[in-house]
């Protein structure tokens, strides 16, 4: 319990301190509306006796406009504190989004790997989303209804000491009751939303490959899987409600043993004439505003149920570490860079054990040295561990043995932010944003002049493909790339790394998919993006290595052949000349 307070109270004190003034007004209003609701019915009392006994009219017309009024007031400063509560709630809840998501941006891809954007998504909106509250009157509300709690007891102590101490002894032993069960629900609802994650990124891996499940013929088999997990989900929803109505069927039923004894009381103190026909009526009121509290308690504990298991999953996701540790100052020089793989081990993580290597290693021992403006051709077959070499170089993951260098400068060793800057790196699979041309390009950064852009495309061959676009720059761009041939979505990609000027240029399978007029094209492009620059090209056919200075070939992660590509050209004993002679054999 210590912890979870803990946990609670600095949550709150990192997102509300920005906001420490509307917090203040929020507490205001809503300890202002308490002390009026407790002052209220005081004025019924007063009323009623007035009526019994003389009857004075003025007395009468007074305690009427003065409840009137009080009651007024006690609505607009309901509707101003949720006014509050919501501009707080908005903007604490966004912090953490924002934190989240930076956070979920910088963890590697070994957690990526086993967490789909469907769960994080759920993650940043879902939970978040259920914190809303907290952040603007969950704890305040705890608080103010507590004081509400105790107000009403202490008037009833003024009233009588008798009704005073019967009532808070049904109070105390409500709220125990209510408290013990406090944490019934958060395993249920835990459980709940973990299911919900599931469910989201189930949702998001299908529907991102609708066209390939329509095309084969895989959408029964989906619907089933669907199915399946809607019934697995139906069973955890009813525990976590069932949960919350056994709470609810408690309160309700503690209500009413709390009217039995307001009502018990006031007839035997009316009875003794110790009390006025009008404080009779008081302590039955006064219990039965008791409820109010103990019900909004009631609710904000259910609520925070909800709360805790949202807050114990984000906790979980912000404590995930990055994997990767390097932390590194020294600047890549500016130019061409060289490039060093010394005996160089990795293994994936596995889902278990992030950080315990997998038994079956991808390179090992890998060793290579590319000097700076040479271009190394990089071949193997698919699993080889090809891309693993750009990932490691662009520090998605750490070697576990093995040194990396980049520019003479030991990887663990450079500012990790200006190492990406200084690497440019193309896929053949293109991710476009929805965004601007011109963001998706600069990948929005504002300091890039429209006039580069446009003498990049030009280069790139695309000012025909930019004319014939509605908006020029500005106009929007699909992130499924609709409307966009593969070979334009592969020059835009060039053209990003033309505007980032990276001294290594990486090329994983960047013209792997295109037809022979695209091709062409992309050679064109390539042999633009690598003159001044370091350049790995990463393929599976001898004609895309063609310009490379030397040759890289990996079987199973070991280095089957490595040496000058003109030189092992004239051996006719190497394995890449074999290569050669069966590619030109096919052609």
């Amino acid at each position: 319990m210590a912890l979870a307070l803990q946990v609670y109270r600095n949550l709150l004190a990192t997102y509300l301190q920005p906001q420490r003034k509307q917090v203040v007004w929020l507490a205001v209003m809503l300890f202002s509306s308490v002390g009026l609701q407790i002052l209220n019915p005081q004025l019924l009392g007063f009323f009623i006796d007035t009526v019994t006994t003389s009857g004075n009219i003025q007395k009468l017309f007074l305690a009427t406009f003065l409840f009137s009024g009080i009651a007024i007031l006690v609505q607009i400063l309901t509707v101003v504190t949720s006014y509050l509560g919501e501009t707080v709630a908005w903007i604490a809840t966004n912090a953490l989004r924002l934190d989240l998501v930076q956070h979920c941006l910088c963890l590697d891809l070994s957690f990526h790997q086993f967490h789909p954007p469907g769960e994080l998504l759920e993650r940043v909106d879902g939970d978040v989303t259920i914190l809303a509250r907290f952040f603007s009157q969950l704890v305040i509300h705890v608080l103010g209804n507590a004081l509400l709690l105790i107000g009403i007891l202490f008037v009833l102590f003024l009233e009588d000491w008798r009704a005073g101490l019967s009532l808070s002894l049904f109070s105390l032993i409500a709220v125990s009751i209510l408290l013990n069960l406090r944490s019934f629900a958060v395993l249920p609802w835990t459980h709940y939303r973990q299911m919900a994650a599931e469910f989201f990124g189930f949702l998001t891996e299908y529907l991102g490959g609708r066209e390939d499940i329509r095309a084969n013929g895989a959408i029964s088999y989906v619907m089933h899987q669907f199915h399946q997990m809607l019934q697995r989900w139906l069973p955890i929803y009813q525990q976590a409600r069932f949960a919350s109505t056994v709470l609810w069927a408690i309160s309700v039923g503690l209500f009413t043993f709390g009217n039995v004894i307001a009502l018990a009381i006031a007839a035997y103190l009316w009875q003794q004439n110790a009390i006025t026909i009008g404080t009779a009526y008081l302590i039955f009121h006064y219990t039965n505003l008791l409820q109010q509290p103990i019900e909004r308690i009631r609710e904000e504990l259910e609520e925070l149920q909800q709360v805790a298991a949202s807050i114990q999953r984000i906790q979980e996701l912000l404590a995930t570490p990055a994997y990767t540790t390097a932390t590194g100052q020294r600047i890549v020089p500016d130019g061409a860079i060289s490039v060093r793989f010394d005996r160089v081990r990795f293994s994936y993580p596995t889902h278990e054990h992030p950080q315990t290597e997998n038994p079956l290693p991808i390179l090992q021992d890998l060793t290579f040295h590319l000097p700076a403006g040479q271009i190394l051709g990089l071949l193997g077959h698919t699993g080889s561990g090809k891309s693993t070499i750009a990932r490691l170089l662009l520090q998605f993951y750490d070697c576990q043995s093995g040194e990396i260098q980049v520019g003479d400068i030991s990887i663990a060793q450079a500012d990790r932010q200006q190492l990406r800057q200084r690497i440019g790196f193309v896929t053949q699979n293109i991710q476009l944003f929805q965004a601007s041309v011109r963001d998706n390009l600069t990948f929005f950064n504002s300091s890039i002049q429209d006039s580069q852009i446009l003498v990049i495309l030009e280069e790139m061959g695309l000012q025909d493909w930019l004319r014939s676009l509605p908006h020029g720059l500005d106009t929007q761009l699909g992130a499924d790339s609709s409307g966009l041939s593969a070979g334009q979505a592969q020059l835009l990609a060039f053209a990003r790394v033309f505007l980032e000027n990276p001294g290594l240029v990486i090329l994983d399978e960047a013209s792997s998919r295109l037809d022979p007029t695209t091709e062409t094209q992309i050679e064109r492009a390539t042999e633009r993006l690598l003159s001044g620059r370091t350049g790995i090209i990463i393929a599976h056919r001898i004609k895309t290595v063609q310009r490379a200075d030397q040759i890289l070939i990996l079987e199973q992660g070991k280095v089957l052949e490595y040496g000058d590509r003109l030189a092992l050209l004239r051996n006719p004993q190497s394995h890449f000349t074999r290569l050669s002679q069966f590619n030109t054999a096919i052609e």
